[in-house]
């Protein structure tokens, strides 16, 4: 599962370049007023109607665990990740949004697991209207995280260059690296081997990265410190210290001309 046919990765980067566009659609809705339920019924739309799957609705991240009740994870503000967007969740100007998705693609082909075809998954984090400087800094160091890491996942290299590139960019700047929740392959399913955390871990040193490797590069930095935990709903992550968080992430294709962007916007 680690390496990805030719076949397959023509159906991640199509259904990738369709996620990102969806992305961008709901990106653009994220103003004061809007509730989570208004951008989670637009997501389920807009990925039906491409011809793909919502790929974390009804999701279960442990064997006894809830399934998520949603097509988007909608997080603001302290929330990291895994907020559910519920209709009494409003923005507020001023917030910091996350939306986090992934999709199968495409629907019903035969191919991937139970015949629905290959996961792809993107997040991004929106300042809504003006934010202070802290605030903003968090985001860009954020993002420029995430290119970082891409940058690294070139064949030769390894999973563990990868943690230990944008470590070593975020933690001197300040901030913290949540450890407790990591990037990871995808593909045949949502999340995949191998872990792809954005901390040096020595054990990834065995990963090495080949032509067809599809990993899932998600930084979440804090403000505060890296420690979080999850909330009365089951599913919401959220700072453990209440401070604001940051969250992107990319589908990336290895390639032997290097990493390509599966899930990139048009506007990036």
């Amino acid at each position: 599962m680690y390496i990805k046919s030719e076949n397959e990765i023509k159906l991640i980067l199509e259904g990738g370049k369709i996620l990102g566009q969806v992305l961008s659609k709901l990106s653009a809705m994220l103003k004061p007023g809007v509730t989570g339920k208004q951008v989670d019924d637009e997501a389920e739309r807009l990925i039906l109607e491409a011809g793909g799957l919502p790929a974390i609705k009804n999701f279960h991240s442990g064997k006894n665990s809830p399934p998520f009740p949603a097509t988007v994870c909608f997080s603001i503000n302290n929330e990291l990740v895994h907020g559910i967007p519920t209709v009494n969740k409003v923005i507020k100007t001023g917030d910091i949004v996350s939306l986090d998705i992934g999709m199968q693609y495409p629907a019903n082909c035969g191919l991937g697991k139970k015949g629905n075809g290959f996961f792809t998954d993107t997040a991004v984090t929106v300042a809504v209207g003006k934010v202070p400087k802290e605030t903003q800094k968090l985001l860009s160091i954020t993002k420029k995280a995430l290119e970082i890491g891409i940058k690294k996942a070139l064949v030769g290299k390894t999973i563990a260059d990868i943690g230990q590139t944008i470590q070593k960019f975020v933690e001197p700047k300040g901030y913290g690296v949540v450890r407790d929740l990591v990037g990871h392959g995808v593909g045949h399913d949502v999340h995949e081997d191998p872990r792809v955390p954005n901390y040096f871990d020595p054990a990834l040193k065995q990963w090495r990265i080949e032509p067809g490797v599809v990993i899932a590069i998600e930084p979440m930095v804090t403000i505060g410190k890296h420690h979080i935990k999850v909330g009365p709903d089951g599913w919401t992550i959220v700072t453990a210290d209440n401070s604001l968080c940051g969250h992107f992430e990319h589908t990336i294709v290895v390639t032997n001309k290097g990493p390509v962007v599966a899930t990139r916007r048009k506007n990036e």
